[in-house]
This record gives structure tokens, C-alpha cells and sequence, in this order.
């Protein structure tokens, strides 16, 4: 019995008749979705991790409930720096929210235990776990203490020596500490950077995708220099568990890769 699953990330619609950064990223997500139904609607669930919205409008909102909801398979949604907490719950309902008074989720499926974090906090760009999130992320891990663990959250913690490093989470060693309180945390999946990386940070594995938005390169460690947002992939990622392994695919629904602009870090 083998666990599958879907996260997407980093959507960022706008309202009727708008782009972001060129895109109309309402058909990304139009074609985002198709892919999914076409391709894994065998899957589990899907996850959709964090920056739902450009400019956080209500309207977007709208469209998003509207396109997510042709998805086939079970979705759960969390949010990103991107979004705002009060235009999303006035969308979805209140009831998204948990006693943290954020977006988290708790999935069980096929012998594993699923964890999805909202780490945005308002006003800010970099990642937020409050004092609240991190017990309820320690009781949940306590709960599944005899399963393997996969996170999902929009912010990555560990630092890619990118530019973007000063935008990861906040303060990460409350939530390394928090996951080490579990012997099986396979995998911690983000968005944000819109990128792919994996990485071993504390002896934890963390993976990035790249999402459905616009794509950045890079020169890895060299942070000051010049990159460039680039028109895809527009990328997903599969999760596949089975009791001894959990493997991370890419799926690159979108494939082009044309410039939309170049960058001076710090502009």
C-alpha cells in the first residue's frame, strides 16, 4: 500500500484581466489542475502551500476556490506570505482556521501521518511558527509516534545560499527541536523560493519546489550576484510513501523557461 500525494505551491492569482510578473497565473493553475486530474487522480490528496494570492485580494480568493474546486481528489490549503489570513477565512470559512488560530492540517493516510503548517505571518515576508503552533506540532508528532511523518509548510527553514535566505523561516531551532521530538520525519516540503532543492539540515531531509508561479535562477553561493525570474517550470511535486521509503518527484506541467526580468539582489 503505497501513499501518493500531490503539493503545489506558490499560486499567486490576481483578479479578472490581471498578470503577475507576465503571467496569467489563473491558467497555470487551470492546467496545474487538469494536470492532477489527468495524471493522479489515483492520488490520496493534494496540498496547495502557501502564497494562494498575489496581493491577497478577496476576488482571488474567489478564483481559487473556484479552480481548486474542480480538483478530483481530497485538497487541503494553507497559506504564505503572499496571503492574508482574514480575505482567505472570509473565503473558505472560519472553520479553516484552528485553535492556533492559523491554517494547519493533520492528515492520516495510509499509515503515515501528513502535517501541513501555515507559516505566514501578517506584515511579514520571512516564515513565523508561533509559541502556540510549536505545541501543537509537538502533540500531533507525539500523536503518530509509531508512523512516518511528512511536514508541509510555505516556508523553508534551512538556507539554500540564495539570496532569498533572508526571507526562510524565522527563527528555525524551535522547529528543528520540534521535529526531533519524532524518530521518523521523512520529509519537510516547501515552497516560496520558487525553486527546487533538497537538502539534509539536523539531520532532516528538506525539499523546495518550485510552484506554479514564475521561476528564479541562481549562482549558489554567491548570493549579491544578478539572477533571473524566468517563466517556468510551472512545477509540482509527488510524494510517494511506502513503509521503508518516501521518494519526491517533479512534475513540470509547464515547461517554459523564457526571461521575464533580471535582478540586483537587494533591489
Amino acid at each position: 500500500m503505497t501513499l501518493k500525494f500531490v503539493v503545489m505551491s506558490d499560486l499567486h492569482l490576481v483578479g479578472h484581466g490581471a498578470t503577475s510578473m507576465t503571467l496569467d497565473t489563473a491558467d497555470r493553475l487551470e492546467r496545474a489542475v487538469a494536470c492532477v486530474n489527468d495524471r493522479y487522480a489515483d492520488a490520496d490528496f493534494c496540498i496547495i502551500a502557501g502564497d494562494l494570492a498575489d496581493a491577497a485580494e478577496v476576488e482571488a480568493y474567489e478564483r481559487l476556490r473556484e479552480i481548486t474546486g474542480r480538483i478530483g481528489i481530497p485538497t487541503y490549503i494553507t497559506l504564505g506570505n503572499h496571503d492574508d489570513r482574514d480575505a482567505y477565512l472570509s473565503v473558505f470559512g472560519a472553520d479553516q482556521a484552528d485553535e492556533t488560530g492559523k491554517v494547519n492540517h493533520v492528515i492520516d493516510a495510509k499509515g503515515y501521518r501528513v502535517i501541513v503548517l501555515d507559516s505566514s505571518e501578517p506584515g511579514r515576508v520571512d516564515g513565523v511558527l508561533t509559541a502556540a503552533q510549536l505545541a501543537w506540532l509537538t502533540a500531533r508528532l507525539a500523536e503518530a509516534a509509531d508512523r512516518p511523518i511528512v511536514v508541509v509548510l510555505h516556508h523553508n527553514a534551512n538556507a539554500l545560499h540564495i539570496e532569498a535566505d533572508t526571507i526562510k523561516l524565522h527563527d528555525d531551532a524551535p522547529f528543528i527541536a520540534a521535529l526531533k521530538t519524532h524518530d521518523d520525519v521523512r520529509q519537510v516540503i516547501a515552497g516560496h523560493v520558487h525553486l527546487t532543492s533538497t537538502a539534509t539540515y539536523h539531520g532532516l531531509p528538506f525539499t523546495t519546489l518550485a510552484g506554479g508561479h514564475y521561476s528564479v535562477d541562481f549562482n549558489a553561493d554567491q548570493p549579491s550576484t544578478p539572477f533571473r525570474s524566468l517563466t517556468g517550470p510551472g512545477q509540482m511535486a509527488v510524494i510517494l510513501g511506502t513503509p521503508h521509503s518516501t521518494t519526491v518527484l517533479f512534475d513540470d506541467f509547464l515547461n517554459d523557461h523564457s526571461i521575464i526580468a533580471v535582478h540586483t539582489p537587494g533591489d
